[in-house]
């Protein structure tokens, strides 16, 4: 039994590290086993320092959302207080767990001749008990705060290391003699310090606010964890420098408009999403593709190696999920029935939503 189910599980692993889908030809994992100037070739034992790094930062960002965040966000006014309490009621708490917690106009005329209350009393107390739910503005302050801090000083420190490697301006030489390219310690500490943050995000997921966009950002940061371990496997690490650093450009943009919503500074807020959009589409949509259709006529234009799928296939996915996820409709609606969601969208509605609240012609309901 053992194996008959061993054979199944050789040809998935040699299917899976298949040296004629990874490499060029003539070129084996064997050759990259050998000696190289500075931190050698990248090799698969390497990922395995992540976790204990991941757990690390993790812990770091404990501290830092307690003795940093957290003075920050009281010293701007964010109140530490949870929301109103709901008065206490069995009944009415078994209807909004285990029912709906929006009940109809039916119901909550049941409801008021059973408890005699009005209507009106009804309406406020499943209000006030859903609030309940909702975690602090303080929370989420923490959170964006540390997001937004890593984010910058990963984006600043890309930029340095970047700034001296020959593929931040040329970037065929993404490509040149590769796979033998040697790994150096700033390439390596580099991509080994994305790749435990989002495996610490990963982590933290579980024990973070709980939001509506959760499966969504599980499976990306799930694809950015694979992106990232792939390419780093298979030492196509200069072009994954490349993306790493134009996606940061904006992740913490991002990150700094939540800051400002959640500290009632709505007309910076609306400033730096319209920044955050104005980035994220030069660099996600414009930038990006145009490197990678020079990176790709580099390929079939070098004579001397074969052309290959994972480089287009990595990118393809990581442009993929770009391009298609700020249009799904699903996130449209997780933005505008959660504002705290973590997909970009989210703030899109409120930034729209404040500019008609402001309109000389907006008429409330």
């Amino acid at each position: 039994m053992a194996t008959a189910a061993q054979g199944p599980l050789s040809l998935l692993w040699g299917w899976l590290w298949s040296e004629r889908f990874w490499l060029p030809q003539n070129v084996t994992w064997a050759d990259l086993e050998g000696p190289a100037d500075g931190y050698g070739y990248p090799r698969g034992r390497h990922i395995l320092s992540v976790f204990p790094l991941a757990a690390g930062i993790f812990f770091v960002r404990l501290l830092f959302e307690r003795f940093i965040a957290k003075p920050c966000a009281l010293h701007i006014g964010i109140e530490d207080s949870g929301p109103y309490q709901a008065q206490p009621n069995a009944i009415l708490e078994k209807v909004f767990v285990s029912i709906t917690k929006y009940p109809d106009k039916k119901r909550l005329e049941g409801l008021s001749k059973q408890l005699d209350w009005n209507v009106r009393k009804i309406q406020c107390w499943f209000r006030h008990r859903r609030n309940q739910d909702k975690p602090p503005t303080l929370t989420k302050f923490c959170e964006s705060m540390w997001r937004f801090t890593f984010y910058l000083c990963i984006f600043c420190y890309g930029i340095r290391f970047l700034w001296s490697s020959p593929w931040f301006w040329d970037i065929r030489q993404c490509w040149h003699n590769y796979p033998f390219q040697p790994l150096s310690s700033g390439l390596y500490y580099y991509y080994i310090m994305e790749l435990a943050f989002y495996w610490s995000l990963m982590f933290s997921q579980f024990t973070d606010i709980k939001r509506k966009d959760f499966l969504i950002m599980f499976v990306h940061h799930l694809v950015t964890i694979g992106l990232i371990s792939f390419s780093y496997i298979n030492n196509m690490v200069r072009a994954g420098t490349l993306i790493m650093c134009l996606h940061d450009v904006s992740d913490f943009l991002l990150e700094a408009a939540k800051l400002a919503n959640y500290a009632k500074y709505q007309r910076l807020c609306d400033t730096l999403f319209v920044i955050f959009s104005a980035v994220f589409m030069v660099t996600r949509l414009g930038i990006y593709p145009f490197c990678f259709s020079v990176l790709f006529y580099s390929i079939f234009a070098n004579r001397t190696q074969e052309p290959y799928c994972p480089a287009f296939t990595l990118a393809c996915a990581d442009l993929l999920w770009t391009l298609i996820g700020p249009l799904l409709p699903h996130t449209v609606f997780l933005a505008r029935s959660d504002p705290d969601s973590e997909y970009p969208t989210r703030l899109a509605s409120g930034f729209f939503d404040s500019s008609l609240r402001n309109s000389p012609n907006f008429m409330p309901k």
